[in-house]
């Protein structure tokens, strides 16, 4: 797959990615000292920006977690004076209590690009319109999604979630040719498409969609549906601007960071130490250009993992697996460790299923935990075979996981379809 020409990725060997990533450290280090909360920090370990000659050095820094964000409320870690904040975006947290980011002019012109760039990794380009069906206000996704759009030079439809009836009209009347939603919202919209028979009516050719992981099978479902040429996830989070942070590509082979942006390390959650290349641990990230709030080395507990060697898409930007879950997200069921990313694993074995799923955790008079999984069948596939199929996945899934569950197959569409994010786990504990 040949490389494409780009305006807004630079093109960076392996050496100019080292050499950004460690400039980008220093300045980091000499940008965290402005505040007080980081400078406790790293004059308590002795960290100085220009001790670090290496990138091996970044492992001698602290760590930060969403507690250091909250601490310093309303404006955590600040680094810049107060006059240089033009905006703040926010994401869930405790009653009065959420995690605000401050960004500085220069920021949001970074947000943008980093924007801009995952669109143009989707093929996009300037002719295309962006049709945004993501939340606007204090959260960062309508807002990333709208700034990278026009920087990209796109005709941009800002609807925001929900809204199903406006997004079909507006669809058919401007015509966008490109979605930007939640998975979850992306399947709905693409069900109620085929259910009204407007396929031929719309212009949509790609579908970018975030906040939220998707299996192959809903996305092969979504570009089915719809008749798209691709659709692709995007990851990111209010601390690394907000969405745009990588980018999956045509090859669908992991998701492109913007490695002259961000250091990723992939570490155990436990200890803090790298985990070997290619295997799961949780997501660490340091900012490289963040002005106002700098990330030192901060704990996304997210859990993912680096891929190694280079994309066959030929870009030379290093890739993540997608988010195979939350660490502080993980189901403890009878003493074993549980992650979405392994349910949905085992379900895309099946073709005669479909991608929605949901676990439903109960404890009985005995105090004993009972974990039942309900996992809709295919579209067009028939129940004659259901009890059959529901141990078949239930064997698979006690030799992936070791843990024994109960396993229900449901019709096509039975499970509730939501505009955000979908809630596969009910705990009823």
């Amino acid at each position: 797959m040949p490389e494409r020409d780009y305006r807004f990725i630079p093109r960076l060997t392996d050496e100019q990615i080292r050499q950004a990533q460690l400039e980008g450290l220093r300045y980091t280090l000499r940008q965290a000292r402005n505040s007080p909360q980081y400078r406790a920090r790293l004059e308590a370990c002795g960290a100085r920006a220009e001790d670090i000659r290496s990138l091996d050095d970044l492992r001698l820094l602290p760590t930060v977690d969403v507690e250091d964000l909250r601490e310093g409320y309303p404006l955590p870690l600040l680094c810049v004076p107060e006059k240089e904040v033009v905006r703040i975006h926010a994401s869930s947290g405790t009653t009065g209590k959420r995690k605000i980011l401050a960004y500085s002019r220069r920021d949001i012109e970074t947000f943008s690009t980093q924007m801009a760039r995952c669109y143009e990794l989707a093929g996009l380009t300037p002719e295309d319109r962006m049709q945004v069906a993501v939340g606007y206000g204090l959260w960062t996704a309508g807002a990333g999604f709208q700034l990278g759009s026009e920087l990209f030079g796109m005709l941009t439809i800002p609807v925001g979630p929900g809204n199903l009836e406006m997004h079909l009209q507006l669809l058919k009347d401007v015509g966008a040719t490109c979605f930007g939603a939640t998975a979850s919202m992306a399947l709905l919209l693409a069900e109620e498409v085929e259910r009204a028979g407007i396929r031929d009516q719309i212009r949509l050719r790609r579908m970018i969609c975030g906040a939220e992981t998707r299996s192959e099978k809903m996305r092969l479902s979504i570009e089915s549906k719809l008749g798209l040429e691709g659709s692709y996830d995007i990851a990111g989070m209010t601390e690394m601007y907000g969405p745009g942070t990588a980018m999956d590509c045509d090859a669908h082979e992991g998701l492109h960071y913007w490695a002259d942006l961000f250091i990723i390390e992939v570490l155990d959650p436990d200890t803090l130490q790298p985990v070997p290349e290619g295997e799961v641990g949780e997501m660490v990230v340091t900012s490289l250009r963040k002005e106002a709030v700098p990330l030192l080395r901060y704990r996304t507990h997210d859990l993912t993992r680096l891929l190694p060697g280079r994309c066959s898409c030929g870009l030379n930007m290093p890739r993540h697996d997608r988010i195979l879950g939350r660490s502080d997200d993980m189901i403890i069921y009878r003493g074993v460790n549980i992650y979405p990313g392994q349910i949905m694993e085992v379900i895309g074995r099946f073709p005669e299923l479909g991608g929605e799923y949901q676990m439903e955790l109960t404890r009985d008079e005995r105090s004993l935990d009972h974990l039942a999984l309900t996992v809709e069948r295919a579209q067009g596939r028939h129940s004659g075979n259901d009890e059959a199929l529901a141990q078949a996945v239930e064997r698979r899934l006690h030799k992936a996981i070791l843990a024994r569950m109960e396993v229900r197959v449901a019709d096509y569409a039975s499970l509730p379809r939501t505009f955000s994010k979908s809630k596969r786990i009910v705990d009823k504990r």
